[in-house]
């Protein structure tokens, strides 16, 4: 598979991107020269970096990088106090030609649609902080928020942060277990949950959830609850508390003035085993990281209009919020499924709403485009100026039909890597530079990334550890009462590197491409082997719509490939076909890296934002643990795959 560039940005185009705008402010005309500058003097960098996005302060600050304490433990903006509501809302309500533009726009699946300009949220913001504090919540008290993406989930967040409240959302398509686990790791005090919303046409019922969940929950004392579908639900009067009851109890002015390093947001992501980690991030970390790079890297503008299509419980969804609100846009929130009633459900909505930055999942554009090109066709997509792409690597044939027939080889696909503990992104695709298919083109701006082989040594062009060796703006306070932990899951391999996970391999063009997770890696007979890589060959016949590739323990090999594979529905399982499948495994790859079996299964593991979740299918497969399964869409398919596993040494 060629990596050749396909999308050339002018020069025209280049000059109107922010990040040229900003380099050349600087004195750069060169990316690779800036990002060298950028990583070596990084109090350097993030104090411009912040300057750039007009982050509010109440208190300047002394030093934006202090790493007298060691890179695990940076300080930012030493000194300073700042309160993301007022850099994210109250700056533009101030302003009268920007106060009376949208900030949110809201589509449910149902066709309900609501919107806020700036300041119609900032008087709901204000309003709703001091029914919370009515409530009994306080400054550094932990509220959860266990919603669907609608209005409210955002003012119920944004209202946290004005009284100094820390807010942890949960995922909308968790069970109750799930939700337990991290309310009482996190010792919520409060949680906001709704009374249902509905997929596909048909309705949720979150509230029966939510109170199961909060049954045997150690610290939770009120649960408020939005009236989304006006649903008839258990009501429990010592305890829950009507959406309509934050309101009428006067407004809050002025917020509260928060150290740079203060808790704003706990984000719960699965371990591989054991309980899940609460990411900490704080009102100077991940707000501007998020606005960083959704508006330097991605061109984000004023009055742009941004839509990931996420949940709130996930990365992307507090990255869709503070990306487009710090940099003066659109938040375009969309409850419901992206390919309902229609399959050209999300085609129209960008149209209707004049989206100008999409994001998307590569899951998710596979299942797109099975639908055919006709779906597209009936929509002109004019708006459209970025499509993000983030929470798995790309195959190239979904890649080429998204840029081809989506974006009609116009639009730049802007790959996006990084994670909950990152606050956005590591690599990307910026917009001043060639693109290639399935790849990426730099480090973002300030994000200092190697690649290391097994003895902690910088390699290019050759498989290794994707590892960060400068701290950065949104990097994790370390993990909720448990800095141990954070410690020994990124800081313990490698002096003063961070290894993220991934398996990453950096061309001598300076091309990156994820081969997959580094518990995921292969290694066949002493080849690495990229699970993704296995996989690009398998859809790229006919029969395979999806694939999945882990590594089984060989007594000959030391390891060997099993792959499973969804099949389009003209084709039927068979032996033979299985057979076809290893000898083409074998023709691309190489005889030696054919997989020792294929299997058809009706689905893959995987998380609500389409992530494949290989350890969980390899786990099932060979008999272990597989761990937390609290973030799996699909857990019927994890017993499917445990019947399928054979005589392994």
């Amino acid at each position: 598979m060629s990596h050749e560039p396909v999308w050339f940005p002018s020069e025209t185009y280049q000059e109107s991107t922010r990040l040229y705008q900003w380099m050349k402010d600087l004195g750069y005309g060169d990316y690779d020269t800036f990002q060298a500058d950028a990583v070596t003097d990084i109090d350097w960098f993030w104090h411009e970096a912040e300057r750039a996005l007009g982050v509010e302060w109440k208190k300047p600050y002394e030093q934006a990088a202090d790493t007298s304490e060691g890179y695990a433990w940076p300080t930012w903006f030493r000194g300073g106090a700042l309160n993301v509501t007022e850099t994210a809302v109250e700056k533009w309500a101030a302003r009268e030609d920007t106060k009376n533009q949208p900030a949110i726009i809201w589509e449910a699946e149902t066709n309900e649609t609501r919107q806020y300009t700036f300041q119609e949220l900032e008087d709901a913001v204000n309003e709703a902080a001091a029914g919370l504090q009515v409530h009994g919540i306080e400054r550094g008290d932990v509220v959860a928020l266990y919603m669907p993406m609608v209005p409210e989930t955002l003012v119920a967040m944004l209202a946290c942060s004005k009284i100094g409240a820390i807010f942890t959302p949960s995922f909308s398509g968790y069970a109750a277990d799930a939700v337990r686990t991290r309310l009482d790791a996190a010792g919520a005090k409060m949680l906001i949950t709704c009374d249902g919303f509905t997929r596909r046409g048909k309705p949720v019922p979150m509230k029966e959830e939510a109170d199961r969940a909060v049954e045997g929950a150690k610290t939770v004392k009120k649960v408020v609850v939005v009236p989304r579908l006006n649903r008839d639900v258990t009501w429990h009067e010592d305890r829950d508390v009507a959406w309509s009851n934050l309101f009428g109890h006067g407004h809050v002015q002025e917020a509260a003035a928060m150290a740079p390093d203060e808790e704003m947001m706990l984000i719960y992501t699965s371990g591989t085993t054991g309980q899940p980690k609460g990411a900490v991030h704080t009102h100077a970390g991940f707000p501007i990281k998020a606005a960083f790079d959704a508006g330097i890297c991605m061109d984000v503008k004023q009055h742009d209009r941004l839509f990931w299509y996420t949940d709130m419980g996930w990365m992307m969804g507090p990255f869709l919020v503070y990306g487009a609100l710090l940099n003066g846009a659109a938040v375009k929130l969309f409850d419901g499924s992206p390919d309902y009633p229609e399959p050209d459900r999300l085609w129209d909505l960008v149209d209707k709403y004049e989206v100008t930055h999409l994001g998307i999942s590569p899951t998710l554009i596979r299942a797109l485009m099975k639908q055919g090109n006709d779906w597209v066709n009936q929509h002109s997509l004019e708006s459209l100026r970025v499509i993000g792409s983030t929470g798995e690597p790309w195959n190239p044939e979904p890649w080429f039909w998204l840029f081809r027939e989506v974006g009609g080889s116009r639009i730049p696909i802007f790959n996006y890597s990084g994670g909950t503990e990152i606050s956005g992104g590591i690599l990307g695709n910026i917009l001043i530079k060639p693109i290639g298919p399935i790849t990426f083109n730099a480090a973002l701006p300030g994000m200092d990334a190697r690649v290391y082989d097994e003895d902690g040594q910088e390699v290019v062009n050759d498989v290794g550890e994707l590892v960060l060796t400068k701290p950065w703006v949104g990097m994790t306070k370390g993990f909720w009462h448990e800095p141990e932990r954070f410690e020994k899951t990124y800081w313990s391999r490698f002096e003063n590197a961070w290894v993220h996970g991934d398996w990453v391999i950096q061309d001598s063009e300076g091309y990156w491409t994820i081969t997959g997770r580094s518990d995921d890696i292969l290694n066949v007979a002493g080849k690495r082997l990229g699970p993704s890589e296995m996989e690009s060959v398998l859809v790229e016949h006919p029969a395979v719509v999806e694939a999945g590739t882990i590594g089984v323990p060989d007594e000959m090999k030391g390891e060997s490939a099993v792959s499973f594979v969804v099949l389009h529905p003209d084709y039927n399982q068979s032996d033979e076909l299985m057979q076809e499948l290893i000898a083409l495994c074998g023709e691309k790859l190489g005889k030696s890296l054919r997989p020792k079996a294929v299997y058809a299964v009706d689905d893959l593991p995987k998380t609500r934002n389409a992530k494949v979740m290989r350890r969980v299918i390899r786990a099932a497969y060979i008999g272990k643990d597989p761990g937390d399964l609290s973030s799996l869409e699909n857990p019927h398919t994890v017993e499917a795959i445990k019947k399928l596993a054979h005589n392994l040494p």
